[in-house]
């Protein structure tokens, strides 16, 4: 009975994991079929009629990248009296002084910026939004984080998508400025590319909800407000004002052909600590709102884009419940009479969940890189095994955000480190000694453990002769083996000797 059961919970985990495989197609069915929906402005604002604009720029602790982007907004191409500038500033290191310089520049250059500095960090980014937006003196309200390097027409580009009183929200699209920098941050570009060519296009195009990507975009005030403000009550607070300023009956736009450039997290902590805030607070949205959103007059195929979007990361947690299943289902396989009558019909099983679980996934991501590069796609072929290794090895660290989420852990808002990469050189030296570093857990310690488990099962399977089974298994412990090695590596003395000595010969 036992091996019956393990046998069921196996296929029962593969098909859950086949759906968001299959949601993937979907998604690409949206996008080439409403490729020719591009959306344009009821009307362009003359010149004298350009509404006032706040640009907000939340920080926490930025010394890399802070100048980088108050240079970038400097070159802005709007009128400077109908433009303002707000950093909100929660920083407690020398951040804080170069903010105040930065701000004395744009003063002498005939802007109107205003510097805002918190030392009750209460909510967080959400909090320091908020707290902004009482002396914004614009009715749209433009947000960058600190590490992206908005282009000079970005304002132009966007604004007059307004000039229809319905829209509360544009989206620009993400560029890297890093995106060469080391191998995770191609595959993390890969993933993103996918999310915002992608999924942001066909759900926007479509007439699905779709969100706020919490920077690179412009809120309308009002919008805001309508919706009940920002709250910090998740830690995608971007998520929470998108699902719930669309309940009210605003519309968004997406626009994937203005892209506004940012940086990648060079490092596997740096990726894990962004993925697990990412991921728990996508939970926490999702029970806070998905009862709203069923409860609504929107269409069903609304309902269940928004319902596949925000139970989307459950899928680590299934990841997570196979990673027990595979073994014991290969040592322990059941005797039915069906599969023993009929050998074909367990492949008959294997193949479709295989082609929706995993093959639909890199399918996904190859034709968002075709349609970003067209001319050069296929160089990216030989990176979809790293991607879907990377996607199983960061499921311990996601697993136990959804955990965290649902029971209602509390967690404070962990910035991710960045240090000023793309658009002039930086070496891994000056990434190791810089004094931002993530929070290290034992974490890397179930990681490796399951990359040596899923090492035994892979090299068994090869001595057994099952050599397919053996491949299909590889990405299991390679994925495992890349999240957890680099943090490992921290955790040890001599890492953070070697760290400490390249601080203090950083600060001579």
């Amino acid at each position: 009975m036992m091996n019956w059961i393990t046998y069921v919970m196996y296929f029962v985990v593969l098909i859950g994991l086949a759906g968001c495989g299959f949601h993937k197609l979907a998604t690409l069915y949206l996008y080439f079929k409403h490729a020719k929906d591009i959306p344009v402005p009821l009307r362009e604002y003359p010149e004298e009629e350009l509404p006032v604009i706040t640009m907000q720029l939340p920080c926490f602790n930025e010394l890399h990248v802070i100048e980088r982007l108050i240079d970038h907004v400097s070159l802005i191409e709007y009128p400077k009296d109908k433009f303002q500038i707000q950093i909100l500033d929660d920083s407690t290191d020398g951040t804080v002084d170069i903010c105040k310089q930065q701000i004395a520049r744009l003063h002498a250059l005939g802007f109107d910026a205003e510097y805002i500095h918190r030392t009750d960090r209460t909510g967080f980014k959400a909090g320091a939004l908020e707290n902004g937006t009482k002396t914004a003196k614009g009715e749209l309200l433009f947000i960058l984080d600190a590490d992206f390097a908005p282009l000079p027409d970005v304002l132009l580009k966007t604004v007059h998508h307004f000039t229809d009183a319905k829209v509360g929200m544009i989206q620009t699209r993400w560029g890297h400025l890093n995106r060469e920098y080391n191998m995770l941050t191609r595959i993390q570009a890969m993933f993103l590319d996918g999310h915002l060519e992608l999924e942001q296009t066909a759900r926007n195009r479509s007439g699905r909800f779709f969100t706020f990507n919490g920077t690179g975009g412009m809120w309308r005030k009002s919008c805001i407000e309508d919706a009940g403000g920002w709250e910090h009550d998740t830690l995608t607070e971007d998520m929470d004002l998108s699902y719930r300023a669309q309940l009210k009956g605003w519309r968004f736009v997406f626009l994937k052909d203005v892209v506004t450039p940012a940086e990648l997290p060079v490092d596997m902590d740096g990726f894990k600590s962004q993925q697990h805030r990412w991921t728990k607070g996508s939970i926490q949205c999702c029970k806070k709102c998905l009862a709203d959103i069923w409860k609504s007059g929107y269409p069903l195929k609304c309902k269940l884009e928004a319902t596949a979007h925000l139970t989307s990361n459950f899928a680590y947690l299934l990841l997570i419940v196979l990673c027990f299943l595979l073994y014991p289902k290969q040592q322990s396989h059941p005797q039915w009479e069906i599969l023993q009558t009929y050998p074909w019909l367990e492949h008959f099983l294997n193949v479709p969940i295989f082609f929706f679980g995993s093959v639909s996934v890199a399918l996904f991501y190859l034709m968002a890189q075709k349609a970003l590069r067209p001319k050069t796609w296929y160089k990216e072929i030989f990176y979809l095994p790293i991607l879907l290794a990377l996607g199983i090895g960061m499921s311990v660290n996601n697993a136990k955000a959804v955990i965290e989420a649902l029971c209602n852990h509390q967690s404070g808002f962990v910035r991710t480190p960045k240090y000023g990469i793309g658009e002039k050189s930086v070496s891994s030296d000056q990434v190791k000694s810089s004094r931002y570093k993530t929070m290290k857990s034992m974490m890397p310690i179930i990681e490796v453990a399951f990359a040596f488990f899923f090492a035994v099962v892979v090299i068994s399977n090869f001595v057994d002769g099952k050599y397919v089974t053996a491949v299909l298994l590889c990405p299991f412990p390679i994925g495992f083996f890349y999240t957890s090695i680099p943090s490992l590596y921290r955790m040890m003395p001599i890492s953070r000797k070697n760290e400490e000595d390249a601080i203090v010969d950083e600060g001579k």
